[in-house]
Order: structure tokens, then C-alpha cells, then sequence
């Protein structure tokens, strides 16, 4: 998609601070981090939310929940990390590209509070 910010940075259009790349995912770390570690996984093809993917689809998102746990390990989240997949309006999606955010860093991330 020709308006996609992580469509733009997958085609080097817009830098990022890359954490890993291949042929099917990129991560980098997020302009904006809400821990000490904290990047994203995304699939170098677009696929808007989670509720998109397709069986097809199955490669590269089993790709990046096994990638999630060695990228996080490399940077420096030894004793546990969060995954978060954050899907259409009432899911927060602020970026309409598929995306794992990966947070972690030296103390518990406490609680994950929904507001109502």
C-alpha cells in the first residue's frame, strides 16, 4: 500500500533502526518505546490487522512469534518479555499493517489494565 508508513520503511523509503531482517519480516525499534526494550515484528507483505491474515499467512506468522522470542533474548530479555498484537479500532491499532510489538527490558512490566 502506497500510504502505509511500515509498507514505506519495509521498501527503505522511511529509515528505521533495524533489529533483524529477512525475506519474510522485519523488525525495528519503535520511535516511541513504552519499556526499555520494546520493537516490532511485522510481515514485509501488508496485511492490515490479524483479523486479514490468511491460511496462506500461516509461514510468516509462525515466523514471527518464533523470531519474537530469539530477537528478545539478543536484546537483553533474559528473563521474559510481552507480546502484543493489537487488532482493528477496539484493539488500539494505530497503524493499519500487521505488527507485534515485543517489550521487555530489567523489571516486570506490571499489569496490563484495560480501561472500560
Amino acid at each position: 500500500m502506497s500510504d502505509c508508513i511500515f509498507c514505506k520503511i519495509v521498501a527503505g523509503e522511511i529509515p528505521s533502526r533495524k533489529v533483524y531482517e529477512d525475506e519474510d519480516i522485519l523488525a525495528f525499534h519503535d520511535i516511541r518505546p513504552s519499556a526499555p526494550v520494546h520493537f516490532l515484528i511485522i510481515p514485509k507483505k501488508h496485511i492490515a490487522t490479524l483479523a486479514d491474515a490468511r491460511p496462506e499467512d500461516s509461514a510468516v506468522l509462525g515466523k514471527m512469534m518464533v523470531m519474537a522470542g530469539e530477537l528478545a533474548r539478543q536484546q537483553g530479555c533474559s528473563d521474559g518479555f510481552r507480546t502484543i498484537i493489537n487488532t482493528g479500532r477496539v484493539g488500539c491499532q494505530e497503524v493499519y499493517h500487521l505488527h507485534m510489538h515485543v517489550l521487555g527490558g530489567d523489571k516486570p512490566l506490571g499489569p496490563i489494565v484495560v480501561k472500560s
